[in-house]
Order: C-alpha cells, then structure tokens, then sequence
C-alpha cells in the first residue's frame, strides 16, 4: 500500500507521542475531520496505527508493523545505514543476511560487490540479489512467513548452522536500554541467534526508532555483536555498552555531518 506524505507524517507523530487524535491531525495539517478519519482507516488496515476512539495510537509491543508499512518508516535512515554496512563488507567474502527492511536496505546496497556469497533466509534479498552476476545467493529452506517473506523455523536453523562465513547483518524490532536485542517470533530469533553464532563478524544495523519500542523475544545482548550501525543512538546507557565491549558503534548522521 502507497501512503501519502501526511500519512508518513501521521506515522511519525503516532510513534514520538504514542497517540494522534483526529482533531488535533486536522488542526495541524489543515484538513477535515473525514480526511484525517480516512487516513487513520488507512493506516490502521496496514496495520502501521491501531484505530482507538478519537484516534489512533502506536501498534503495541506484542504486534510488529506491518510489512510494507515498515519498509516506508525510517527509508531515508535505512537507506544511509545500508551503504554504510556494504562499505564494511569486502568483495570475495561470505556473509549472512537476515529478515528486516533494514537489512534490505544493505541488500541493495551490495550489488556492486563482486565474489560475494550470500546466505539469507530474506526472500526479498534474494530476490533482489539473484540477478547480479557478481553474487551468489544461497537460500535457506524452512516455513515461508506470508507477512515478510521471511524463512523460520527450524529447517533454517539446521541450515545456517551448515555455515561460518566471514560477516553477518542482522536487523532488531527492538533493542532494549540495557542492550537487549528483541523480537517477535520466537522461531525468527532462533534463525537470528543461529546467524550470530555462525559468523566471524557480526554488523547489527538498526534505524533510531526500534529505540522507541519493544518486543517480547530476547533474540541476545548487544555486546555479541561487532559492530551497530544506526542513524543516531539517544540513549548513553547503549553508547557505554558499546564501549565496554569493544562493539564498534557508527551513527550515520554525525557520519554525514563530519562530511
């Protein structure tokens, strides 16, 4: 589904205050009530907002966003922390790639890489990839999740754990203020922690606003990582884990600021 832009704005504002109402939205965007109602109604059969009376509020912690949806939040910040990973990934070299619109992102971002293996259980990633003469994707069997496209289960445990290649990249719902990385399915977390342990280099690569939520499913800690790229980390209590731990931690803004 194509949202608008005041429905990306809508989404935001949803996300940074947790609730919209519908007069407030049409006092801000100076539009009617019925407009205002009509993008909620359409936002919420997304599943990007949950409608309540008066408004909509942010999708609870036990419920992801759905897919498309999610591939428009954060694009521009996805889209910087995608080449800012496939610049850390050498040609001639083997890597993971796991379900997320941020790991698509790298995806993309890798298509000029030559000799590269890569072993996903995305079927969008590979999908993508697929056509590139200079990539070789490997793809993992398993139950097929509607939603995403994502490979669960444990065939596709069994099967990463066939690997050890040189890096990963692997995407969160969520990351908790004591470093805790989280999730939604508790049969993709497994995939996730298989991925983690079969790579000699681990990029967790995230946008700022899986900040702002959680999720039920410790997928593992921060500290088992390498290194995080995001756009921008607000909170200290992260920044100190990363450097207690060696984790190498890059924000894209400041990146993009420096230059």
């Amino acid at each position: 589904m194509f949202f608008s832009s005041r429905q990306l704005d809508i989404i935001e504002l949803a996300k940074s205050e947790g609730k919209v109402s519908v007069d407030d939205l049409a006092s801000r965007f100076s539009v009617t009530a019925q407009t205002i109602r009509k993008d909620l109604n359409d936002l919420c059969e997304a599943r990007a907002l949950t409608r309540i009376h008066g408004g909509a509020i942010f999708p609870s912690s036990t419920e992801n966003v759905k897919y498309e949806a999610r591939r428009l939040i954060a694009a521009t910040e996805k889209q910087a922390i995608g080449q800012a990973a496939a610049e850390l990934i050498p040609s001639k070299s083997s890597l993971f790639i796991n379900i997320g619109t941020t790991t698509e992102a790298v995806g993309e971002a890798l298509v000029d890489h030559q000799e590269l293996m890569v072993i996903t259980n995305n079927i969008n990633v590979a999908n993508r990839l697929r056509i590139f003469p200079g990539i070789e994707v490997v793809i993992a069997g398993g139950v097929v999740r509607g939603t995403d496209g994502g490979i669960v289960g444990e065939a596709a445990v069994d099967f990463i754990r066939q690997f050890k290649v040189d890096y990963a990249v692997i995407g969160v719902s969520a990351i908790d203020k004591d470093g805790a990385l989280l999730d939604y399915d508790f049969r993709e977390v497994k995939v996730a922690q298989a991925i983690i342990a079969n790579a000699r280099h681990v990029i967790l690569v995230s946008d700022s606003s899986k900040f702002d939520r959680t999720a039920p499913v410790r997928i593992g800690h921060l500290s088992q990582v390498h290194t995080f790229i995001t756009d921008h980390c607000p909170l200290d209590s992260v920044k100190v884990i990363c450097k207690e731990n060696d984790v190498r931690l890059i924000e894209t803004e400041r990146s993009q600021a420096q230059n």
